[in-house]
């Protein structure tokens, strides 16, 4: 068995460097994310689950380093199990993204974490919130992150519609689309396609294999649904 000099790795943080979306449809939203986490230039883990669940019907994708956005989703996770125990009730997605909110705003010296948090509510109905790096909060009803999404910006602007929000097929296969589109460009993305569809009724988790994502070099077959 050959031995691996770990020094011919280049230095760096476990990163996830990443294409993370989430799409907002009229009964719920839809949450996805690539695999890879990288350590500099070398894949650490090809099949890394990227979308962390904070709450029953609240979740999280998670890019930058690996470290401090599993550390903060821990304590927001801690946080909003607190509060239902005090309250009686389900916390609210604004709430949890405000949490997130805090902790990458007030750490955002010490921190790497670009955080999209999306899911349903009694209040609001269904929401995402996008927290770059530095930590503001944006209500969108679409949004990407990671590196992987500075390829892929125009092509949601282009192909994003507000009629999609009555349909979550169409949703499922837009971030599907434009996840496989960033992770064909982006070095930093790759590996499979993991997804979760949010509504009152509760959390459907979606997979999609590496060799099942499209593949927008072969063909016009795949440019179909635009």
């Amino acid at each position: 068995m050959e031995t691996i000099d770990i020094n011919r790795l280049k230095s760096g943080e476990v990163n996830l460097g990443t294409s993370i979306m989430a799409v907002q449809f009229k009964d719920g939203v839809v949450v996805g994310a690539d695999s890879r986490t990288t350590t500099g230039s070398y894949i650490a883990n090809r099949v890394t689950d990227k979308l962390t669940h904070v709450h029953d019907r609240i979740y999280c994708c998670r890019s930058g380093s690996a470290a401090d956005t599993q550390a903060i989703a821990d304590i927001v996770h801690y946080y909003l199990q607190i509060q239902t125990q005090t309250r009686g009730a389900p916390p609210s997605v604004h709430t949890a993204a405000n949490v997130f909110q805090e902790l990458c705003y007030t750490n955002k010296d010490a921190l790497s974490a670009g955080i999209i948090v999306a899911g349903w509510d009694k209040e609001s109905g269904p929401s995402v919130y996008n927290i770059p790096l530095g930590g503001g909060l944006f209500r969108q009803p679409w949004a990407i992150g990671g590196s992987g999404s500075t390829y892929v910006y125009g092509y949601c602007d282009a192909t994003y519609q507000e009629g999609w929000s009555r349909d979550q097929t169409i949703c499922v296969d837009h971030i599907m689309d434009a996840l496989a589109l960033a992770m064909s460009r982006d070095g930093s993305s790759g590996g499979v396609i993991r997804m979760c569809v949010i509504t009152e009724d509760g959390v459907e988790r979606l997979f999609v294999p590496g060799n099942e994502l499209p593949k927008f070099w072969q063909g016009k077959e795949c440019w179909a649904r635009l």
